[in-house]
């Protein structure tokens, strides 16, 4: 339980990343380059974000072993779904949108990005050879 704590740390300094990451979406991606490439762009520098900042700083605060980072993994998921359907409530925004924002058919590669959320940390502690 403490590492799942620990973890929180690093999951809250992945927010500020997702806004600003869709603030240079909407800002520069999507009047270069269309919203048909600029959303998968997202997606993948995202992803790599979450990565980036999982792989430099998960391992200072959390030790364990493979249960532990899959425990971490999911507890991340559930936190990034939730906490994206309570601000989009907030923000009144129509379940029907926020849904839509998990069909990869358009593009919008969210649903690989909460699923590559909950792989981050094992998959950083597998690549520092913690696992």
């Amino acid at each position: 339980m403490k590492n799942i704590l620990k973890s929180l740390l690093v999951w809250v300094l992945i927010i500020p990343l997702a806004i600003l990451n869709g603030g240079f979406r909407e800002k520069i991606l999507m009047p270069w380059f269309g919203e048909q490439f600029a959303l998968p762009i997202s997606g993948i520098l995202l992803c790599i974000l979450i990565f980036l900042v999982t792989v430099l700083l998960l391992h200072k605060l959390v030790k364990g072993g493979n249960k532990t980072y899959w425990a971490i993994g999911s507890v991340w998921i559930f936190l990034t779904i939730g906490i994206e359907f309570i601000i989009g409530s907030i923000m009144n925004n129509p379940i029907e949108e926020m849904l839509a924002a998990y069909d990869i058919t358009t593009g919008n590669l969210w649903l690989l990005v909460v699923i590559f959320t909950g792989f981050a940390p094992w998959l950083s502690a597998k690549i520092r050879k913690i696992i």
